[in-house]
């Protein structure tokens, strides 16, 4: 980190240089939340293949076409240029880029999930213990404003000893449709399993609350809905090629794209580009691209509905539900405890959020939650800020999720998926040794 000094020639601290490894959609979020800092952090760097997202990012940071790569390899095959690395890769490629970087010294902050195998899991494990640098994954409910104060209260013992926690997974029906059917999310081929690519936030958060090992876990789920057989007569494999019931479809991607929730998401499958301006422009990229499919002829295969049974050391137990067809977007926790309950719900409302919280035999407190803007409620912007506090103070205790804790939450994730589909009861303490 290069040497600062205010305007009297005190000495400030260096500021933290960082390269984005992924230029897609989360690439660009992480790049704006580092630029935000720029009294710790600025972006030297980035490494993307397709041209116009590279361009963009380069042309926003003022990179220089020393400091653009068109891949990962080419980034980390150049001599140490600075001092940290975000990867926001596709899921399948941040092992590569993740241990790379490790292993050259530079500091990490990884996109979720750490990668789609269990081995590979290991492997950036293995090479962040042999690495001197800061390295942390972006599990944000940890650093959610809401949800980190109901870890708080149930720590301060405001309703006993806890007993059991329920959490819920709203996708969004919407939301579904566009990255877990039609999107990069919808075919494990092409990425991976739905527990994994969506939900390991909440399977890592769940155990972050309870604070204890977990030890068994079970799984049931499937995809029910969204399949080829269950396709309304008159549908055709694009929304745009006349399909008889396009006009009362709950799915139709025109309604969905063009003045629909959807209408800032349609852009090329990868996440790059601008968002076509005009009804036109919207529809001639609807009749080509992944998203104008039909939602049951498409090849998707991923569940939409799942949920995880979780028993933790000292008898705490835990359910996990992920509900992919639903109205809302959010997510909602219950915690159960020996002299009291409370509940959180994502409300996205304006004035914030709201704990309720329940003593047996005593008065219900609500507790509020203040509304914060950005990205995952506001938790991305404090996942980068406690990073680069790490960084900068050398402390890797500072970062709530370091890539250790992280394979500890996604073994329980890759043995849930395990447990699903032999129909079993995994025990944890085999998945260790796998």
């Amino acid at each position: 980190m290069a040497e600062r000094r205010d305007c009297s020639g005190h000495r400030l601290k260096p500021a933290v240089s960082v390269a984005i490894l992924g230029a897609g959609a989360r690439g660009q979020t992480f790049a704006g939340l580092v630029a935000e800092r720029a009294d710790r952090a600025h972006v030297v760097a980035v490494a993307e293949p397709r041209p116009a997202a590279r361009a963009a990012m380069a042309a926003r940071y003022g990179l220089d076409g020393g400091s653009t790569f068109a891949s990962w390899q080419d980034f980390v095959a150049q001599p140490r240029m600075c001092d940290a690395v975000v990867v926001t890769t596709m899921d399948r490629d941040h092992a590569g880029p993740a241990i790379a970087c490790l292993e050259r010294g530079y500091h990490l902050l990884l996109e979720k999930p750490m990668a789609t195998t269990l081995e590979e899991c290991r492997a950036i494990a293995d090479a962040a213990r042999r690495s001197q640098g800061i390295a942390s994954v972006c599990h944000s409910l940890r650093y959610h404003r809401g949800f980190a104060r109901v870890k708080e209260l149930v720590e301060d013992g405001r309703i006993g000893k806890i007993l059991s926690v329920d959490q819920l997974e709203q996708v969004g029906y919407w939301h579904y449709a566009h990255s877990y059917v039609r999107g990069n999310w919808g075919n494990e081929g092409r990425a991976t399993f739905m527990l994994l690519a969506k939900s390991c936030h909440d399977i890592d958060y769940i155990s972050f609350l309870v604070g204890r090992a977990c030890s068994e876990v079970a799984s049931f789920g499937a995809l029910s809905h969204l399949r080829r057989e269950n396709a309304p007569v008159g549908s055709t494999d694009r929304c745009t090629d006349g399909c008889a019931v396009e006009s009362s479809c709950i799915f139709s991607a025109p309604r969905l794209y063009d003045g629909g929730p959807l209408e800032s998401w349609l852009r090329d499958p990868e996440h790059g580009g601008a968002v076509p301006k005009g009804r036109a422009a919207r529809v001639a990229l609807l009749r080509q691209s992944p998203y104008g499919r039909c939602v049951w002829r498409a090849d998707n295969d991923v569940v939409d509905h799942q949920v995880v049974l979780m028993n933790f050391e000292g008898g705490v137990t835990a359910t996990f539900t992920m509900a992919g067809l639903t109205d809302k977007l959010a997510r909602r926790v219950r915690v159960h405890g020996t002299e009291g309950e409370l509940e959180f719900e994502e409300s996205a409302q304006p004035d914030g959020d709201r704990i309720v919280l329940r003593r047996f035999g005593g008065a219900i407190e609500e507790l509020g939650v203040p509304a914060e803007s950005g990205t995952h409620g506001g938790a991305d912007r404090r996942v980068v800020e406690r990073w680069l506090e790490a960084i900068n103070a050398g402390d890797p205790s500072l970062v709530l999720t370091s890539v250790a804790e992280s394979l500890r939450t996604h073994t329980i994730v890759f043995a849930a998926e395990a447990a699903r589909l032999r129909k079993s009861v995994e025990k944890l303490a085999d998945w260790q040794l796998v």
